[in-house]
């Protein structure tokens, strides 16, 4: 029981420590938005992130198995690919990991932040700047576009995942699924980003709005849109779960059997299928 409290311990504070490779993603954001254009373009925050998500798998693989999306967490859970007993420690170390992610951000631009919008720090206008955090659909998207396409560039990102280490298939080669997931994640953003930003993880998206409304942005940040704040935390999960079912129906089932070898140390555990 103590080898087990250690390990979910050390889980925790690894995803705790490495969830904040989302800076990276977040800092590309603010950089774009508060420099008005001059310091990057909307490719500088799909770089951004697809550079983070590098980074973060290569940094947490071995610990606690690169889970850094709460969507693909649970349905390792659902699958039965992880014991239930570890979902809280990777929920909280993913949810402060996040959370922290934004406080960085925030401090290293509060004074850029301040001049942007003359102190007043708000949701929605002209110089609107809680979407630096966390994502709001576009004004033309409607709430079920908005599901719709959360949904579909989770699914995409779970089938990549999928078939990058699908070694019974045709899997990346080894020490390149790490790189291979982060521009997956370049190619998610580059292509079905502009209706809502792309969160396709609630541990992307909820941490950073909680710590919006603590901030100084108030409530506004979970009513916006709709009431846009539960979408990029439910449909994110589902279409986890959708593109697992795709993949085992079109891809996996298909597949030869290859001879049991056991796991590697340092295999990411939520990149398996």
């Amino acid at each position: 029981q103590s080898t087990t409290a250690r390990t979910l311990l050390l889980t925790l504070l690894s995803l705790f420590f490495l969830s904040t490779h989302q800076v990276f993603g977040l800092s590309s954001v603010a950089q774009v938005v508060l420099g008005r254009g001059d310091f990057g373009q909307y490719l500088s925050i799909n770089l951004g992130f697809g550079i983070g998500v590098t980074l973060g798998i290569h940094a947490a693989g071995g610990i606690s198995g690169a889970h850094l999306n709460a969507a693909i967490t649970l349905t390792h859970c659902l699958l039965g690919n992880l014991p239930w007993r570890k979902l809280p420690a990777y929920l909280i170390g993913q949810f402060l990991g996040s959370f922290t992610a934004a406080a960085t951000v925030f401090g290293l631009y509060y004074d850029a932040l301040y001049n942007y919008s003359n102190g007043n720090f708000t949701v929605m206008g002209p110089t609107a700047t809680a979407s630096i955090f966390s994502t709001y659909p576009a004004p033309y998207v409607s709430l079920l576009e908005g599901f719709f396409t959360e949904f579909m560039g989770t699914l995409m990102l779970l089938l990549g995942i999928l078939v990058i280490h699908d070694e019974k298939n045709n899997g990346a080669l080894k020490g390149t699924q790490a790189l291979l997931t982060g521009i997956l994640v370049l190619g998610i953003g580059m292509g079905m980003g502009m209706n809502t930003g792309y969160a396709i993880n609630p541990s992307r998206d909820l941490p950073p709005r909680v710590f919006t409304a603590i901030a100084g942005w108030g409530m506004d940040v979970f009513t916006a849109g709709h009431h846009w704040c539960w979408v990029p935390v439910t449909a994110p999960i589902l279409g986890s779960l959708a593109g697992v079912l795709i993949h085992k129906l079109f891809v996996d089932f298909h597949n030869q059997p290859v001879p049991e070898s056991g796991n590697e140390k340092g295999q990411p555990v939520v990149e398996t299928s």
